[in-house]
């Protein structure tokens, strides 16, 4: 279960992040400014927002594995309406991709809840999310060599074959994963009665209001990285994709120590997530001071410790929404609380994209990025207190 939810996760990522790792290319091919496609990033996330409110009625219905594999259908019809090239059709592909990502933690969740105890979920669930920024280091590693070689929609169509074959995969599995579903459950359920029940907690309340700081954050770290190195610092777009790539493996990195230090030092999820926001804010201020005369090995270190701190969160967050919640309620709370984790993902790539104007450069609002994650903080600590 364990390395197949976090493989979903990772295939979902890619098809998140491949055209931000392509994203100077893919502008001069459709004749847009590279700071758009934050646009393109929310777009998909606000497609998660809808189905992450109604995923636990899927997972109930269908049971998680095939709530799974619809997730990994709808993403890769996206990525294969990207890879047409056209502009009206790649922004549609973001909606059919968000709405796919959505489905993919509360299916999840569902099936790690039965194979952890409160005193490993933390790490099991860090694990899982790791796959997030596998999914980045791939799009790093895959997506620019690939749309310099093949053209960028060559990118979306091997997106699109993965998910299709990740799909196929899971049927064999299914029977027995999804042995719990309830066929008579009804598809349709109040979209805000799990809204309620996180608002109704201060503990599930902020942990979703950081959710939505932290991811803010997240996002316009991996979307905008690349744009920043070649603009800002002048590096090339595969040198680049270079330092995106390992940007997102310390991400992995930094969600499996989180996840351990929330379950074997801090014992947890809270104070492990004030920690891992205070980080964030430092490293984003440090890489306001990035220049276009910053030695390589000094931009690699900020960027990489800003990674593992930024993309470090995930896991815990998830976990923490566990703890304490009846299992049959763990597939509604995760979505509702997505809810607003994406939508912070739909706010921060648009506002980042429209400070870059006004600040003068991706590096300068970068360093403004501390704020949110600060925000986080407080949050979290006034739910500690």
């Amino acid at each position: 279960m364990l390395a197949a939810t976090t493989a979903a996760q990772a295939l979902v990522a890619l098809a998140m992040l491949s055209l931000a790792a392509i994203a100077p290319e893919v502008a001069r091919a459709l004749a847009i400014e590279p700071a758009l496609v934050g646009w393109w990033i929310s777009l998909a996330y606000g497609g998660a927002m809808l189905t992450s409110l109604g995923g636990s009625a899927l997972v109930r219905r269908l049971g998680a594995t095939r709530t799974t594999q619809v997730a990994l259908a709808l993403v890769g019809l996206g990525a294969l309406s990207a890879a047409s090239g056209r502009l009206v059709l790649v922004a549609a592909a973001a909606a059919l991709v968000g709405l796919g990502y959505g489905l993919t933690n509360p299916g999840a969740s569902h099936l790690l809840v039965r194979s952890t105890t409160p005193a490993n979920r933390n790490l099991v669930f860090s694990v899982k999310q790791t796959g997030v920024p596998l999914g980045g280091t791939i799009a790093g590693l895959m997506a620019p060599p690939v749309a310099l070689a093949f053209g960028w929609p060559a990118v979306m169509a091997v997106v699109a074959v993965l998910a299709v074959v990740l799909a196929v995969a899971l049927a064999p599995v299914r029977a027995a994963w999804d042995a719990d579903r309830d066929p008579s459950a009804r598809f349709t359920e109040h979209p805000l009665a799990g809204l309620a029940l996180i608002w109704g907690d201060p503990r599930l309340r902020a942990l979703s209001l950081a959710g939505f700081a932290y991811a803010a954050v997240q996002l316009s770290l991996s979307t905008f990285l690349v744009t920043m190195l070649v603009k800002d610092l002048g590096w090339s777009l595969v040198e680049a994709g270079v330092l995106l790539s390992t940007v997102q493996v310390t991400g992995v990195v930094g969600r499996i120590a989180l996840g351990v230090v929330a379950d074997r030092v801090l014992r947890s999820s809270l104070a492990a997530l004030v920690a891992g926001g205070v980080a964030t804010a430092l490293f984003a201020l440090a890489t306001g001071a990035l220049g276009p005369d910053s030695a390589r090995v000094a931009v690699t270190a900020v960027l990489v410790a800003f990674g593992a701190a930024a993309l470090g969160w995930n896991g815990v967050y998830l976990a923490g929404l566990t703890h304490g919640t009846p299992a049959a309620q763990i597939p509604r709370i995760t979505g509702a609380s997505l809810f607003f984790t994406y939508g912070g993902v739909l706010v921060g790539p648009p506002a980042f994209a429209a400070l870059v104007p006004l600040v003068g450069s991706y590096t300068a609002v970068y360093a403004l990025s501390a704020l949110p994650a600060l925000l986080g903080v407080a949050w979290l600590m006034r739910a500690k207190g």
